[in-house]
């Protein structure tokens, strides 16, 4: 089994991509939507949230308006929360790529905005990373509701930057020509790895 880690900073169209992966046939683990229902009603990860951030949780869930302000402004608080909602993904994911080895799936794809942050690179055999211009990502972002620049600039320093992304990443993907040029990349991709041809992938 391959295993190819897929990232990118908020509004590069990471999600977007990662579906092209899936509609090519390569299951996908969508580190997002675990995080969404640890945090979620009934969340496992609630307890120790509120335990570390009292009044931050609620019978809906995390309130991600104030934790956002809470995280975003503070570096350890930050690492706080992913020190509690990480290992729990880890085990999510662990369990997740289990059965698709006993399905025979020869490739799989784990969708994770901070791969690299959180040191998941390291368990992927390849790793690819989109992107696209910062005024276009400006605007798809603020196009988000409840979106501001300022919450975009937030956000962009509490993620590596695309630069740095791009050095490491075995495989960069541009998101800005359109979804043609996107998914011919995707497609490109593909049928190297399925030829096994691993090294060969690197830099495509």
């Amino acid at each position: 089994m391959i295993v190819i880690g897929l990232t990118g900073s908020v509004g590069m169209g990471k999600s977007t991509t990662a579906g092209m992966f899936a509609d090519a046939g390569v299951p996908v683990f969508d580190a997002d939507s675990v995080v969404h229902r640890l945090q979620g009603p009934g969340g496992c990860a609630l307890p120790a949230i509120e335990r570390r951030f009292p009044g931050t949780t609620g019978p809906q869930g995390l309130d991600r308006a104030i934790m956002g302000k809470i995280a975003f402004d503070d570096p350890d608080a930050r690492r706080a929360l992913q020190d509690i909602v990480f290992p729990l993904v880890a085990k999510e994911r662990a369990r997740w790529l289990a059965r698709q080895r006993r399905r025979g799936v020869p490739i799989v794809l784990f969708d994770i905005p901070l791969l690299f942050e959180s040191g998941m690179d390291r368990q992927c055999d390849l790793t690819c990373v989109v992107w696209s211009p910062a005024f276009l990502q400006q605007q798809r972002v603020l196009r988000r509701p409840g979106m501001t620049r300022e919450r975009l600039l937030a956000v962009r320093r509490a993620q590596m930057p695309t630069h740095q992304k791009r050095r490491r990443a075995d495989v960069s993907i541009p998101t800005g020509l359109g979804l043609a040029t996107t998914r011919r990349s995707v497609r490109k991709l593909l049928a190297c790895l399925r030829k096994r041809r691993l090294s060969g992938c690197r830099h495509a």
